[in-house]
């Protein structure tokens, strides 16, 4: 099996917002912001073939499916779909995807499932052959957001995913689509549900899945988030992210796990580190993927 790292559409999103309880004089030092306060941000996949005899998309970045004026307001740099040139430069296409795994229905993590946005057109579905798995808890959201999170979720995509045939709600460890070869961790801090896709690894020791690689969403977005008292303001509750982002990376530290992240601009894979004062960080930092063994 080989690993790609495929580049959606990039944002660029006020700072304070993305580093909720930091200081400016803090997170600036970790990603510098334009005049108008942003940073930017990548909306990054992940692609897996064959997994399970298939070829996987995990999550598919925001995508060009905003009209112009909200394209301006959400901070979407490029006009075209980003994520299908990126899979045409490794190899595939939208066609090619077997299943769409989904961490949540947030528009900048599923709106690349749609077609670009065209003046009078309808909302239209790409990967018309594939299996989407969602969460059961971040379905229901999605059918029933909050007024808090309202916004960011798309209108129409629900009833399109329903129409399609292909959608698998996911509910335990594992799915009906992909077995055993992915194992689903679940976080409540900044979405209901959120569901967090860990590829796993070639070794088994003490019973235990060892050498994998985990899509991290947006319970640690890029390294900076690796700090674990540092959360987003977009988060629905700090303290609960915190308490799961710990588990988290003691469990993928112990397990030799590689975090895959989504909005890093500059890393898309890491492995977790902690030193002597128990603080996490990041080591064997890589800025793409391109047709990578999981165990190399």
């Amino acid at each position: 099996m080989k690993l790609w790292s495929i580049l959606g559409n990039s944002q660029k999103l006020d700072g304070g917002a993305m580093f909720g309880n930091a200081p400016r004089a803090v997170w600036s030092g970790w990603i510098a912001p334009d005049d108008q306060n942003r940073i930017p941000l990548a909306c990054r996949a992940l692609l897996a073939s064959p997994l399970n005899g298939k070829t996987v998309l995990f999550e598919t970045g925001i995508g060009a499916f905003f009209e112009p004026k909200l394209r301006a307001r959400y901070g979407v740099v490029e006009d075209r779909h980003v994520l299908l040139d990126s899979l045409h430069a490794a190899g595939f296409s939208h066609e090619d995807i077997d299943v769409v795994v989904l961490s949540h229905l947030h528009f900048d993590h599923a709106g690349g499932l749609l077609a670009p946005w065209q003046e009078g057109q309808p909302a239209r579905l790409l990967f018309p052959n594939a299996t989407y798995l969602v969460s059961a808890r971040c379905w229901e959201r999605a059918r029933h957001p909050h007024a808090r999170d309202r916004a960011s979720f798309i209108p129409e995509l629900p009833a399109l995913l329903e129409a399609s045939g292909g959608l698998e709600i996911v509910e335990g460890d594992h799915s009906n689509a992909l077995g055993e070869t992915v194992r689903f961790h679940y976080s409540d801090g900044h979405t209901p549900g959120l569901m967090l896709s860990e590829i796993v690894g070639p070794e088994r020791v003490d019973g235990e899945d060892h050498g994998g690689v985990v899509f991290c969403a947006d319970l640690i977005p890029g390294r900076p988030w690796v700090h674990v008292p540092i959360t987003m303001g977009y988060d629905r509750s700090a303290e609960l992210l915190i308490d799961e982002k710990r588990a988290f990376l003691e469990d993928k530290l112990a397990r030799n796990v590689h975090l895959f992240f989504t909005h890093d601009p500059e890393c898309a894979l890491a492995q977790v580190v902690r030193d002597d004062k128990g603080r996490f960080s990041t080591t064997h930092e890589m800025a793409e993927l391109h047709a990578r063994a999981l165990a190399a």
